[in-house]
């Protein structure tokens, strides 16, 4: 028993348990590699300060295969490194550091160039080039799952007609499939999210789509921050004593965390019986461990939050209005927070009306109108098919990734689900999401996303975060209440305008039975009575998607990082994206054909 024991790599681990980084089938496996793929690029031009350009290309090579090629306009990647960064599992940059980015394990890309191999055994093709002047380096790749090290097939130089960025080919068993958790749904999500980002996608046997730039403006640029104490565990705390350069424990906690002044590391050494000028080395574990709970307990500023870089309620505007054609729209992001010593920030986007649906007061008002011109002829729509229709749609991010699975399992989809919408002036059932022409979008920033799995698709529950996602999301429930309740008064007056103007003639003929009176002036005398009286049925909104502005008295409703577009001389359109809400009686299916507002087709 003893001689059939031996060491088990990464690599081999997850080629056995592919499923827990997103290669449950064929479908995702397509999804997952070219999401790991963006998400490099991104992260890659964004630290070196150039807006991302990227080109998206899935080509299918046989009956289920397909080859994914993705290429940015990045700094590159210096030859030494490539295989590293390809072949081998665990390697990267990011897993050390606590700022901000998309990736944080050094898995991804690597897990997808391994499926990749598994399922098809084609390597996987790297084409970098980090500057005008410098060579472009073509590799092909294997990765030897048993040591868990690239192997490097070929090496070459090859001629690109870029001047720097990385090119990635991976071949694999895929399924290609439009609608909801798609690649297509993932990159309009994307062009939501980073506005900065310009996006060329070409889908198998479609036209080419092409996702603009809303923004010239970069995120801010993140800073690493150290840990912080509250942050840490027992174990953690041992081994970074081991590993120190410090020699003395005050300099020692000064060093190696954040927030940590010399008066505060006296402090604690004091609480824990012990002196800033105590031996690191000489420390004994009943010592660490009375120095862990001092560390717990001290009264310490929460960590900086110059390690993030949320996407700004203006940027999620920008986003939604490029690729959501809908009414309303408003958004607002958080002050930072602290979860275990990571400090997190949160942004709610709300996107309400035009092409997500009808209005619930709208459509009761309709059929009110609908039934009454339809009393005397037969059955007529009474709008009952376009309510069960409307309905709400959460979409989700991690450090401005979409999350398109596990959504009932992730903090950020309960967090609105427990939400009371009613108050806010929308209809809900318990435990459900509201009965609303609505999109949420819910954005989480953090240094260290609490991911319940190594495929990150949900959120897992923190008190804290949830705390603030319930807030933001009141902050916009107000803001898109205030809009309904002049809505649904401006339709009220509409209303009675509307009886009153149905009735009129009659009026005019009984009153002139009954006196001498001049028809035509009195139907006028009438007509200007009931405009008086239902002024509020002519409220009116800035046509041209700006801020809201003051038309009327007393409709200035006085919001911030909102936007309200008139969409009364739309025609009706049917739906072209993902979010749209399917017609009457229809519903959209996986294949249908769909594409966002803000991207241009080419032939």
């Amino acid at each position: 028993m003893a001689k059939q024991q031996r060491e088990i790599s990464v690599s081999e681990f997850f080629t056995k348990n592919r499923h827990l980084l997103g290669f449950d089938n064929k479908r995702k496996a397509l999804l997952t590699t070219v999401k790991e793929a963006v998400d490099n690029s991104l992260d890659a031009c964004e630290e070196a300060g150039i807006l991302p350009d990227i080109e998206v290309r899935i080509e299918q090579t046989d009956e289920d295969r397909f080859r994914v090629t993705v290429r940015d306009n990045g700094p590159g990647i210096v030859k030494n490194q490539i295989p590293n960064v390809f072949g081998k599992l665990l390697y990267g940059s990011k897993f050390h550091r606590l700022k901000m980015s998309r990736g944080q394990q050094g898995i991804g890309i690597s897990a997808a160039g391994m499926y990749g191999l598994i399922t098809t055994g084609k390597p996987i093709r790297i084409v970098s080039r980090t500057g005008p002047r410098a060579e472009a380096h073509l590799y092909r790749l294997a990765i030897d799952t048993q040591k868990n090290k690239p192997d490097i097939i070929s090496e070459e130089t090859t001629a690109v007609d870029w001047p720097h960025g990385t090119e990635v080919s991976i071949e694999l068993s895929a399924t290609y499939q439009k609608g909801r958790a798609s690649v297509d749904e993932y990159l309009e999500l994307v062009a939501i999210a980073n506005p900065h980002a310009k996006m060329t996608y070409h889908a198998p046997g479609q036209a080419t789509t092409e996702f603009p730039r809303a923004t010239e403006e970069l995120p801010r640029e993140t800073k690493e921050i150290k840990p912080h104490p509250h942050g840490i565990e027992l174990g953690m705390l041992m081994k970074m004593l081991k590993q120190t350069e410090s020699r003395k424990l005050g300099a020692f906690l000064q060093t190696e965390f954040c927030r940590v002044s010399p008066g505060g590391a006296s402090e604690i050494c004091a609480k824990a019986g012990l002196t800033a000028a105590t031996w690191v080395n000489a420390l004994e574990p009943p010592q660490i461990e009375k120095l862990y709970r001092a560390l717990q307990e001290a009264k310490l500023k929460a960590p900086p939050t110059d390690c993030l870089a949320p996407i700004g309620a203006e940027a999620i505007l920008k986003g939604l209005l490029k690729e959501i054609k809908a009414e309303f729209y408003t958004a607002t992001t958080r002050d930072p927070a602290v979860y275990r010593g990571n400090p997190f920030q949160v942004e709610v986007g709300i996107a309400y009306g035009g092409e997500l649906g009808r209005d619930m007061h709208e459509l009761a008002s309709a059929a009110l109108n609908e039934g009454a011109a339809s009393s005397e002829g037969g059955a007529s729509a009474s709008g009952k098919a376009d309510d069960e229709d409307v309905q709400t749609r959460v979409i989700r991010y991690a450090n401005r990734v979409p999350l398109l699975y596990q959504q009932s399992g992730c903090a950020l989809y309960k967090s609105v689900v427990e939400m009371t919408w009613n108050n806010y002036g929308l209809s809900q059932s318990r435990g459900a999401l509201p009965r609303a022409p609505m999109l949420i979008l819910i954005h989480l920033a953090s240094v260290w996303v609490p991911f319940t799995s190594e495929g990150k698709e949900a959120i897992a529950d923190y008190d804290e975060i949830r705390k603030e996602v319930r807030l933001a999301l009141a902050e916009c429930g107000r803001k898109l209440n205030a809009l309904l309740k002049r809505k649904r008064t401006r339709a009220q007056f509409a209303n009675r305008r509307s009886v009153f103007t149905r009735y009129i003639d009659e009026v005019v003929e009984a009153t002139r039975a009954m006196a001498r009176v001049n028809k035509e002036e009195l139907r006028e005398a009438l007509l200007k009575l009931s405009t008086r009286y239902t002024e509020q049925a002519d409220m009116e909104f800035d046509e041209h998607g700006k801020v809201l502005k003051k038309l009327l008295p007393g409709n200035d409703l006085g919001l911030a990082d909102t936007i309200v577009v008139d969409r009364s001389s739309d025609a009706p359109p049917a739906p072209e994206t993902l979010f749209a809400s399917p017609p009457a009686g229809g519903s959209a299916t996986a294949g249908s054909s769909k594409r966002g507002r803000g991207a241009r087709r080419k032939r």
